[in-house]
């Protein structure tokens, strides 16, 4: 493609490479360049990609897109921002594919990933429809599943995506869409059909610093959407709707509102309510236990509802949806009294929303197993020590990914809100042997909640991910103590 198609939309300073050059690939990943391709120098946090543009051209790179001039004597494209000049180089290479599926984003701080799986079963059911989905637990063409590990990839591999996508024949794409993502224009150049808003709750303060500059970064999504739906039962979503430039249907469980839940009842086996807009009624029935169940729920129907499908067919079609890996995840656990959960919850509101569910349905003890991700925002740890002893009859505090930290750095900082009147806990640092701990001294009635892991199968300790999938080591400790007991 040549570099003047390339270019279009994007804000060029100035250039010095010849306009009619023939451009092979584009990376951003001076390690993967090959020759005739263009090489765009990010500026990111752990290093400056302006420090690889000699290596970049001695590999073959014809050209240079950069924010900042280079200090060498090469041919570059000097751009006002070199992350959206990434989007927007992907963009153009692959054709925006976007423009011709049904674009719909996620956001919130938690809900994304139950959501948007579920709202793709519906659109299946009751549109016959051919979705694409790009999340946390993984991206996927239809029924082909593609690993991955962000929630939503950088720009240039996102369009990469809805090129495959669009070329599969998807009609939709149902994507969660992070604060990163918006924050770093990873979805730069992609114009959204239908927003949503599920919550907002501390999490990447590290990253955003303040809980408003957190939620202002979602908010940039409902200034590039057609129409939106909105949980008004957040206390951030005043913001969010005075963001909005947009039609908005707004949600909610507590009161009246564009859509709303009402004769709530919360079971074991799962939710059901009235669904209600306006004139329009329906009764819901989805076998996912927890009242956060109805929240995604709600965000489901009036997505479903912007698209035009009836409550009624969208009812119908959640009746029949699979649980979602992960979220309140039903491990089996043959010939034994108690039961074993398994939750992805890894921020406060997320612990706090599981075990609020599981306590309203739980017949004995409440156990639970949570810690809390190394190199992530540690504000949050004293708050879901003191979330998870307090909601539960026993909490073991284990550690979850530790990355590149020490595991019981990160369990001290999970005690500082830990008080002994709050409830009986243990610390066990290895995982592993929380699991089977939680497991021997469960009883008839007990359900054990493992928190934090969900759907992922390793453990990621100083910086290696080690193989560790939660439902293998409750079956592995049923076959162990059954061998012990002959």
């Amino acid at each position: 493609m040549k570099l003047r198609d390339l270019l279009k939309n994007i804000g060029v300073l100035e250039c010095t490479a010849d306009p009619e050059l023939d451009i092979e690939n584009i990376y951003y990943d001076s390690r993967k360049v090959t020759a005739g391709s263009l090489f765009v120098a990010i500026s990111g946090f752990a290093s400056d990609g302006n420090r690889f543009i000699p290596m970049a051209m001695e590999k073959g790179a014809a050209v240079v897109v950069t924010a900042k001039k280079p200090d060498v004597d090469v041919p570059y494209v000097l751009v006002e921002s070199d992350r959206m000049a990434l989007a927007m180089l992907g963009c153009n290479f692959y054709g925006h594919p976007a423009k011709s599926m049904t674009m719909i984003g996620v956001t919130g701080t938690n809900g994304k990933t139950s959501t948007t799986l579920l709202l793709k079963q519906v659109l299946e059911t009751c549109l016959g429809a051919k979705v694409g989905l790009i999340g946390t637990m993984a991206n996927m063409v239809g029924d082909e599943i593609i690993p991955t590990e962000r929630t939503t990839p950088e720009s240039f591999e996102l369009q990469g995506l809805f090129a495959r996508m669009r070329d599969a024949g998807c009609t939709h794409v149902v994507m969660e869409v992070s604060s990163h993502a918006i924050s770093l224009d990873r979805i730069g150049g992609v114009h959204f059909d239908i927003a949503a808003f599920t919550n907002l709750t501390e999490d990447h303060l590290d990253f955003h610093k303040t809980m408003d500059a957190y939620c202002d970064a979602k908010a940039e999504l409902f200034r590039r959407c057609d129409k939106a739906v909105v949980n008004r039962d957040d206390s951030y979503s005043g913001r969010i709707l005075d963001t909005a430039a947009c039609p908005v249907l707004t949600t909610s469980v507590v009161e009246e509102a564009g859509l709303y839940a009402k004769d709530l009842e919360l079971l074991s086996e799962g939710i059901r309510f009235t669904a209600v807009s306006g004139e329009e009624t329906a009764d819901v029935h989805v076998p996912i236990p927890g009242k956060f169940t109805v929240y995604n729920t709600l965000t489901v129907m009036g997505i479903a509802k912007q698209l035009g499908i009836s409550l009624a067919d969208c009812a119908a079609a959640l009746a029949k949806v699979q649980g979602v890996k992960g979220r309140v995840e039903v491990v089996p656990t043959p010939e034994t009294p108690y039961s074993v959960l398994i939750d992805y919850a890894h921020t406060p509101d997320g612990l706090e929303n599981v075990l609020s569910s599981v306590k309203d349905f739980c017949k004995g003890r409440l156990i639970s197993v949570f810690g809390c991700g190394g190199d992530r925002d540690p504000m949050k740890r004293p708050i879901m020590g003191e979330i998870g002893v307090k909601l539960s009859d026993i909490a073991i505090i284990t550690s979850d990914n530790p990355r590149t930290e020490d595991p019981m750095a990160i369990i001290e900082d999970i005690l500082k809100g830990v008080k002994q009147e709050y409830g009986e806990y243990i610390v066990m640092e290895d995982r592993r042997a929380a699991i089977r701990y939680a497991m021997d001294i469960a009883e008839k009635d007990d359900i054990i909640v493992l928190a934090g892991k969900g759907h992922e199968t390793y453990q990621e300790i100083n910086g290696h991910k080690y193989h560790l999938d939660e439902r293998d080591e409750v079956a592995a400790h049923l076959q162990e103590s059954r061998n012990q007991n002959g």
